[in-house]
């Protein structure tokens, strides 16, 4: 199996300001208002779509009886919310 690549946050900020001749940390700031903006919004209730990238959203999970694998009793998991993203359809050529 080969060996997979991660493609950080720098390497992106990086990235965009190679390519678009603005500055690292003015990328930067705009990288973080965006991210701080979709879990703005999504913490709201609002789900955030983005024309050809995808869209991100809250969801919810209800409560529910597992098993600690150690014991094997059964512990109640709490209901909880989590950041969800779906990505775009590929564009048909």
């Amino acid at each position: 199996m080969a060996k997979t690549t991660t493609f950080s946050k720098s390497d992106l900020i990086d990235a965009v300001a190679a390519h678009t001749g603005f500055a690292k940390t003015n990328v930067k700031d705009m990288l973080d208002a965006t991210l701080g903006e979709i879990g703005t919004q999504t913490a709201a209730g609002s789900k955030v779509t983005l024309i050809g990238f995808g869209s991100f959203e809250q969801r919810h999970k209800k409560a529910r009886m597992g098993r600690n694998p150690a014991t094997g009793a059964e512990v109640e998991i709490p209901a909880s919310t989590h950041l969800a993203f779906k990505p775009a359809k590929p564009k048909k050529s």
